[in-house]
């Protein structure tokens, strides 16, 4: 089967690595992929937002199946794309419909689509530039921390905590009135801060059946012990140690069947991934957020312990029958570290010629933001390269990343050192 495969980070090597060890792919293309899947696959330079042009690849090149990473081609309705066109929508597409991707696309529509099925999660209300005001006002009704996030798609970066009161009251007028996240933050939904801690459940649906993928944990701020700004995520591990047997048995009651339920009442179509946010919070999971597809870096912890074969996956979430294939997980802990570029998430440098790639050994380099520029591999993003390891525990696996981490070299480089730190008490 010829398969395509939309975007270009690390949750995209990491999918076509798995993906390519399946006797039913022959042929994988990546668009636009990174110098790791340009190793393994054929790179295809078009803007996968352009679904014309995706559609005169997939005709040009007799693709059978289209894989979609990341967020904005989901949101912006390529799964509705193919199933109304004629020439098109026999090709399965590997994720929701631009409905289903609402979930993510909208806060609101999340918060309100978890409130209509009584599934756990933080108290809201949703400010416009017209209602800034009582906006504010709300804000004093709830006690610090003040959650603020940006109702569209900021790429990761469009949530802030803030622990004062009139700080969070110019964060608001600047997210609405000043556009600090553009159009994403045209309409903002203010949360109830929940304290726990944070884990990521994956679940792969057809519709109607599901399973559910290993957890993950990831980190997001920049600095060691989680400090400073927000980022796309700096590291990962799975599975999530505190997550037992029981935690996981609340996860799939409260969270995963309602959600699945709800999608068919509501008659959403949706086959993909959903990446269901969570914090627990004194032994209960409480859902902070939907995301409708692989997480990343989380993508680079999860999909190397499936031993199931991906493709045979995604075709039985095609044809609906993912209910007869069973799940095997590899019991080992992954964890990903991620190298980025110095001064990332603000400005940082590309084009940094990367070395010692060749010299890890028991790791598994996963590209994120990298590019061939005359026989060599650059650094080509904030997030550079995605370094993960297995373990008998995290802690291991953790070692083996850093020990790894410790061959490889670009200017300015940098990652955090305390990944998995929190979870060692």
């Amino acid at each position: 089967m010829t398969i395509l495969l939309l975007g270009s980070g690390g949750r995209e090597h990491a999918l076509a690595w798995k993906m390519l060890q399946s006797p039913l792919c022959t042929k994988l293309f990546v668009a636009p992929g990174n110098a790791g899947t340009d190793a393994i696959a054929i790179n295809v330079t078009i803007n996968i937002l352009d679904f014309e042009a995706v559609k005169t690849l997939v005709i040009q090149e007799n693709i059978e199946m289209v894989v979609v990473g990341p967020e904005d081609p989901l949101v912006l309705g390529i799964y509705d794309f193919f199933k109304n066109n004629e020439t098109l929508h026999h090709i399965p597409v590997i994720g929701p419909s631009k409905q289903g991707a609402k979930l993510e696309g909208s806060k609101e529509f999340a918060k309100e689509f978890l409130v209509k099925y009584s599934i756990p999660t933080a108290a809201y209300d949703s400010f416009t530039i017209e209602t800034v005001e009582k906006g504010c006002a709300f804000l004093e009704t709830l006690q610090p921390p003040f959650v603020l996030k940006a109702d569209g798609l900021a790429a990761g970066k469009g949530v802030l905590i803030i622990q004062d009161l009139e700080e969070a009251k110019t964060e608001l007028r600047n997210m609405l009135v000043h556009a600090k996240f553009g159009t994403a933050s045209a309409k903002v939904v203010i949360e109830e801060f929940l304290d726990g801690i944070e884990l990521s459940c994956f679940v792969l649906t057809d519709g109607k059946n599901y399973k559910i993928l290993p957890t993950a944990k990831d980190y997001k701020r920049i600095g060691d012990g989680d400090t400073g700004l927000n980022t796309g995520g700096m590291g990962a591990v799975s599975p999530v140690p505190f997550a037992d047997k029981i935690l996981l048995e609340k996860i799939e009651t409260r969270i995963v069947k309602p959600t699945i339920a709800g999608l068919q009442k509501d008659g959403i179509e949706y086959k993909g991934f959903v990446f269901i946010g969570l914090i627990n919070v004194k032994g209960e999971p409480i859902v902070i957020e939907y995301n409708v597809r692989m997480g990343d870096p989380e993508t680079e912890v999860v999909i190397p312990r499936l031993k199931s074969d991906l493709v045979a996956l995604f075709q039985a979430v095609a044809n609906e029958k993912l209910d007869t294939i069973t799940l095997e997980i590899d019991e080992r802990s992954a964890t990903t570290i991620m190298i980025v570029s110095g001064g990332y998430p603000e400005d940082y440098e590309k084009g940094k010629v990367i070395f010692g790639i060749e010299n890890v050994e028991d790791s598994i380099v996963f590209h994120a933001g990298t590019k061939m520029e005359n026989g060599q591999i650059v650094s080509n993003g904030g997030r550079v390269l995605a370094v993960t390891s297995f373990g008998d525990n995290f802690q291991e696996a953790i070692k083996k990343s850093y020990q790894n981490i410790d061959k490889l070299h670009f200017d300015k480089m940098y990652f955090r050192k305390d990944i998995g730190f929190d979870l060692l008490s």
